[in-house]
């Protein structure tokens, strides 16, 4: 079947937009031709540094030919129901509608016809749209009339051919052709093009371009790796820097320089980022040692005349030039105490709404020592880490490498003489910043982290700044998973909404959103919006001073208790709280746990993330055996049957014990009574000594019992007696599945 080959050739698209303009393509094409009615085998995109397209293979001549049949009105409707019905189908005269019979007598019935149209008429008329209105995610306006043109970078060239035959194309004042270009210095063309299968080997052997993203990422990576064995090393592989710099060479060729060994004094965050970030280059290591070498591998764009000696050397010499800043910020940062940078903060906004960042730094470092017991970190060493941890924001260093933050401060606090749990502490209380990053385990180090992301997700809560849909612009889903994983990874006790007091080191978000509605709402008085403050005392639901807040009076005990200061209602916890149950539903998902398990444990209002997760586990590994599948038969039906009674005798009617002058009059009655003595203390003290899969255990007796009951049973007898007692039996049942879950949650 036909081929069309499509390539938008143009001035150097930016790496890193390179992938998604693939996907992007594919998208967009193939909703285009799927909208016109066109099938195809398969679609391939490719994208480069000076090229964007596809091949489309497996596509018919025409479309198809389309019969319609609209049915109108009957034939002595009024004119103008007629005339709409003419309107609408497209016809002319009713001479060319059929006339058909039904029950209620006769009507008219319009027939369409419409014949195929050629596939390259299609294409034809939806490249240009395509290209017009590509998702670039920012793009350049160039030319003027009929020419001006509005993509990523100029483009130059379309190449568009179908079937061999070109397609008369036009867009932006270019006209397509069958012409491609090729490399600029090794092979540029052009070259005439009929099919893929042309345009790859010409441009790969007389070209030098490689289309494929994937094979020149290969070249790279194959490549560097031997320049390094050769020379003794080891590359540093970086999966982002590959891909690229594979958008950054159509014919690529690594090499090895060599970088001033001064500068290995350096922080090697410093020297790998610098490499990275402003040169696109690969750092080396010495496998002897596990250090960075003096080396760096570039990726060239060309086979140089002397194997790429010149273009080494001058790439080492711009390196020398981006260390030398480097070095001038490391000297410069290391003459200044984190405790003076730490002052600065208070020039740094954090948030409009929720203060400075030295306000947010005040806030974390009494949650961190609230934290502090509850983790097995020292409350003072973990202060100490929250006051310091911020204060390389405005260091030099950061300022000009933003990723650096927290190790340039672990950097600063240990040639100051911090002890090492702060100094790790700084550097790690940001992470996990995703899926793969590692997770704070040092007891200080968590807790700083945990302070930190809480504080966040209560402050943004606190000012309505939720997460909708797919905007998350302050990443606090990031911070939720964040503190799941830290509690769940160290396996930390550390329920959320319990208040216990400051002795024995409890916390709760509750304590976190006293502190953060204060300070917002001192903010909101020290600016004089009056309205935002009394918004934000509402929301607060609130046991606040508010003649304490106004004089700007923190109390002298806020810093170890800062829920004195006020304590929310408990609504607002609540709603942060099903927020974490949600994440938590994403962070389980790929363990097989299912979201409405999650549900049904986080119904019974427990907190302790690491007890609703065990709890979880072991529910989920139960539903995915017979009996508990059939366990969960039996509850919903015993829970249906006490819903429907108990609209009629009350909610509750049928809660507590047997009455004592009951006689069950069915063998499956006593069976079942038997067996709910059994399991219900048997669960219970299962789940009180969070042993869930014991709890299972024992809420598995309960199957064949209720089974039989349902089977063999009258529930609703016509004695009062039996009628009444049989329903309590079925709210025992529901009652004892709910000491682990609430079973109502679960679907099926």
């Amino acid at each position: 079947m036909p081929q069309l080959l499509l390539e938008l050739f143009s001035e150097e698209i930016p790496a890193r937009m390179q992938p998604r303009a693939e996907a992007d393509l594919e998208r967009l094409f193939s909703a285009a031709l799927k909208e016109a009615g066109l099938g195809w085998e398969s679609i391939t995109t490719f994208a480069g540094p000076r090229r964007l397209g596809c091949v489309i293979e497996g596509l018919p001549a025409e479309t198809e030919a389309v019969r319609e049949e609209r049915k109108g009105p009957r034939t002595d409707a009024p004119e103008k129901a007629l005339q709409g019905f003419m309107r609408g189908a497209g016809v002319e005269s009713l001479d060319d509608c059929e006339v058909r019979e039904d029950k209620k007598g006769s009507f008219y019935v319009a027939v369409i016809e419409k014949p195929g149209v050629k596939t390259a008429d299609v294409i034809a008329s939806v490249v240009p749209d395509m290209i017009r209105n590509f998702p670039w995610p920012k793009s350049m306006k160039f030319g003027e009339n009929d020419r001006a043109q509005r993509w990523v970078r100029p483009l130059q060239r379309l190449v568009c051919v179908f079937d061999g035959q070109v397609v008369p194309v036009e867009v932006f004042g270019l006209k397509a052709g069958n012409e491609t270009e090729g490399h600029r210095v090794h092979g540029p063309g052009p070259f005439t093009v009929s099919d893929f299968a042309k345009y790859k080997s010409q441009l790969e052997e007389d070209g030098h371009v490689i289309l494929d993203r994937s094979v020149r990422e290969t070249i790279i990576l194959e490549g560097a790796k031997r320049v390094c064995v050769e020379a003794g090393l080891e590359l540093i592989e970086d999966q982002g820097l590959l891909t690229e710099v594979a958008g950054l060479a159509e014919w690529p060729v690594p090499l090895l320089g060599q970088m001033d060994p001064d500068f290995l004094d350096l922080p090697p965050e410093v020297i790998q980022l610098s490499m990275k970030t402003h040169q696109k280059y690969f750092a080396v290591r010495d496998p002897k040692t596990g250090e960075l070498a003096p080396n760096f591998v570039v990726v060239a764009n060309q086979m140089a005349p002397d194997g790429g000696a010149a273009i080494a050397a001058g790439n080492a010499r711009v390196l020398s030039a981006r260390l030398a800043d480097g070095r001038h910020f490391w000297d410069l940062d290391r003459k200044t105490p984190l405790t003076e940078m730490a002052d600065e903060l208070s020039k740094v906004t954090f948030h409009q709404k929720l203060g400075t960042v030295a306000d947010k730094v005040e806030r974390v470092a009494a949650l961190a020592r609230e934290l502090a017991p509850a983790v097995g970190a020292d409350p003072d060493q973990a202060e100490r880490a929250a006051r310091l941890a911020k204060a390389d924001l405005v260091s030099e260093m950061v300022g000009e490498f933003p990723e650096l933050q927290g190790m340039m401060g672990r950097y600063y606090a240990l040639e100051q003489g911090e002890p090492a749990e702060v100094a790790d502490a700084i550097r790690d209380h940001y992470k996990p910043q995703g899926p793969s990053d590692a997770v704070p385990t040092a007891p200080v180090s968590a807790a700083v982290a945990l302070a930190d992301k809480l504080d966040t997700l209560v402050g943004f809560w606190a000012i309505d700044e939720k997460p909708t849909g797919s905007k998350d612009p302050f990443a606090l889903r990031r911070a939720a998973l964040g503190v799941i994983r830290i509690l769940l990874d160290s396996e930390y006790r550390l329920p959320l909404m319990s208040f216990n007091g400051v002795s024995n080191g409890s916390y709760s978000i509750q304590m976190a959103s006293g502190r953060v509605f204060y300070d917002a709402i001192s903010l909101a008085f020290k600016v004089g919006n009056e309205e935002l403050a009394q918004a934000l005392l509402e929301a607060a639901g609130a046991e606040f001073d508010e003649d304490l807040i106004r004089s700007g009076d923190r109390g002298g005990d806020l810093l170890v208790a800062p829920y004195q200061v006020g304590r929310t209602s408990e609504e607002f916890p609540r709603e942060l709280l099903a927020f974490f149950a949600d994440r938590l539903k994403v962070h389980l998902k790929d363990d097989g746990i299912s979201h409405d398990v999650i549900d049904a444990v986080f119904a019974l209002g427990d907190d302790d993330l690491v007890r609703v997760t065990n709890r979880a586990r072991a529910l989920q590994g139960f539903l995915n055996t017979e009996d508990g599948q059939a366990l969960l038969a039996g509850y919903k039906r015993a829970a249906n049957i006490l819903k429907a009674e108990e609209k009629k005798d009350g909610e509750g009617a049928f809660e507590g014990e047997l009455d004592s002058d009951y006689t069950p009059a069915e063998a499956e009655e006593k069976a079942l009574i038997a067996a709910l003595e059994t399991a219900r203390p048997e669960a219970a003290k299962a789940v009180e000594a969070e042993d869930f899969n014991g709890a299972m255990s024992a809420l598995s007796q309960l199957r064949i019992p209720v089974d039989a009951f349902f089977d063999k049973v009258t529930v609703n007898h016509e004695n009062e007696l039996l009628r009444r007692n049989r329903l309590r039996l079925l709210a025992m049942i529901r009652k004892a599945a709910h000491t682990v879950a609430d079973f109502s949650r679960i679907e099926g």
